[in-house]
């Protein structure tokens, strides 16, 4: 399955981690948004769109819809989508620390009771295995996503909804399901939109989401299957070119499309990649 390319997880661990270890201090609020002034607004299929994991810039001109970090501002007069590590921590042993010190026994463990780690990209798995802990878990990443309206985005996009995946069977489809939903819920009371993330398994299980946020389904062949579900309203990420132009190829009229560097580079930096459809 397409994944977040590492330098940009990398960039946005830096960001994450220090928010971990300041009690989350960049969530400071800004106008709170909850439903009694705002009801969840999905994006229109086809808006023009930028991915900027690797850090915020002015947007093209044209795009109405950028997705950032739930570090960075939301882009004024656009549709502003908030990046959310929702499944997995972020990278390295102060993170890890962070979870063991101040929510303890929520980080996955193996037999030998060493933290489960998603390979490719250092990440510990959050621990969604059971009811009392997917509870537990809410009220941290909950509080990111209460954070998301507080700062002014209008949808969040929880990522490594497939992080069963990578749990040597100590996590399964229904565990996702059933913490997504939570999440879902608790974006919905806060008047977001919620992105499901890549995961073409969990299409079609009722989680409630309203819109997808998916990566190289051109060069994966996965676009039809999320435009199908969602009624167009998709974010393609392409970083190679044969996937970039066999999606505009086919779906160009139909999804919005971009093509970017994989280190998601800001706009002016060396290597720094954007075209759209």
């Amino acid at each position: 399955m397409p994944r977040t390319p590492r330098p940009a997880r990398l960039a946005l661990a830096v960001t994450a981690a220090l928010a971990l270890l300041t009690g989350c201090s960049t969530d400071e609020p800004a106008d709170r948004r909850t439903t009694a002034d705002k009801a969840p607004r999905p994006p229109r299929p086809g808006t023009p769109f930028d991915y900027q994991l690797g850090g915020a810039y002015a947007p093209p001109d044209g795009v109405r819809a950028v997705a950032r970090d739930r570090s960075a501002k939301p882009a004024p007069g656009r549709y502003n989508i908030c990046y959310v590590n929702a499944f997995q921590a972020q990278p390295g042993k102060k993170a890890a620390a962070w979870w063991d010190d101040r929510h303890p026994g929520l980080i996955l463990r193996d037999d030998d009771g060493d933290p489960v780690i998603d390979e490719d990209w250092d990440e510990p798995l959050l621990d969604i295995s059971t009811a009392a802990k997917r509870g537990e878990l809410l009220g941290v990443v909950g509080d990111w996503i209460d954070g998301c309206a507080r700062s002014g985005f209008d949808a969040v996009e929880p990522d490594n909804l497939d992080s069963y995946a990578r749990s040597d069977d100590r996590l399964d489809p229904a565990d996702a399901t059933a913490f997504a939903r939570l999440l879902v819920r608790r974006a919905h009371d806060q008047g977001l939109a919620v992105a499901q993330k890549n995961t073409a398994e969990l299409l079609g299980k009722g989680i409630g989401f309203d819109f997808a946020v998916v990566e190289e389904c051109g060069q994966y062949d996965e676009c039809e299957p999320f435009s199908s579900a969602y009624d167009g309203r998709v974010f393609d990420i392409e970083y190679e070119t044969k996937g970039y132009d066999a999606a505009c190829r086919r779906w160009g009229e139909e999804l919005s499309i971009v093509l970017r560097d994989r280190d998601v580079l800001p706009a002016g930096e060396k290597g720094h990649v954007y075209r759209r459809c």
